[in-house]
């Protein structure tokens, strides 16, 4: 079975209601490959509206809506939290887990992380889970030591054979935001190091698990990482706010 390509715009804390106006409107009639999935990840205010707005634009049945972050718990006193039951309440299928910027800015520990996982594969969604090292993590030489442990903490918690329903985004936190870019080298050695990994614990689930590039991935630099033989598609966070550059992207994901 060929994995799907995905291109997955992350909008972080940005964007509104007219970004999904002109995001829905500029995808209307949009055709991918039948091996491409697109997913569009707005803030939590903005899910239903852009439900609603997909479905009076009557995109492409491979365009997804996505969430940035979700809670492990299913329901209770967790203020300004958001549940799985939530979210497929809006008609959401992905959710980001374990972004750098939550694992630094909110101090998410990689088991919080895995519980994160675990919750969403149990809710019927599928996760995109992130990892990634900082640059003094690679100027050491951590780099693989740095993943293997983000990895093993969910392996650990939801078992290596889950993973044929999870999405795992690398991004180099050193790349993110900054417009450095790991060159396609680089990122297929790293991708490789990741699938490696998880072939070493399980090679039928390590070959059918998308692994996704993110880091100040754009337009001029998409096509050429994309046809890396690891590289299943990006994870794009501020060329996603830009509408037409996000359409180029999404045509450089060939798929099959």
């Amino acid at each position: 079975m060929k994995r799907p390509l995905i291109v997955a715009a992350n909008w972080k804390m940005n964007g509104g209601l007219a970004l999904i106006e002109q995001m829905t409107n500029a995808f209307n009639g949009f055709v991918v490959n039948d091996n491409v999935e697109i997913v569009i990840c707005p803030s939590f205010p903005y899910l239903a509206a852009f439900t609603a707005a997909a479905k009076t634009a009557n995109l492409n049945e491979h365009i997804h809506l996505g969430a940035q972050n979700v809670s492990a718990q299913e329901n209770g006193a967790f203020t300004g939290e958001v549940s799985t039951g939530m979210l497929k309440d809006v008609s959401v299928s992905y959710v980001i887990v374990g972004h750098s910027e939550r694992r630094s800015l909110y101090s998410e520990t990689s088991v919080v992380i895995a519980e994160k996982v675990k919750s969403v594969l149990e809710a019927g969604l599928t996760p995109i889970l992130c990892i990634g090292e900082s640059e003094a993590q690679r100027v050491a030489e951590q780099t693989n030591e740095i993943l293997a442990s983000q990895l093993q903490a969910v392996i650990d918690i939801i078992g290596i054979e889950k993973f044929v329903d999870v999405v795992i985004a690398y991004e180099p936190v050193w790349a993110i935001g900054t417009g450095k870019t790991a060159s396609p080298n680089v990122a297929q050695k790293t991708h490789q190091f990741i699938r490696q990994f998880l072939t070493n614990i399980d090679s039928d689930v390590a070959n059918k698990v998308p692994l996704l590039y993110g880091g100040s991935l754009n337009a001029t630099t998409s096509e050429e990482l994309f046809a890396q033989t690891d590289i299943d598609g990006g994870l794009i966070g501020g060329a996603s706010l830009k509408v037409d550059e996000f359409k180029v992207i999404c045509s450089t994901a060939k798929g099959i």
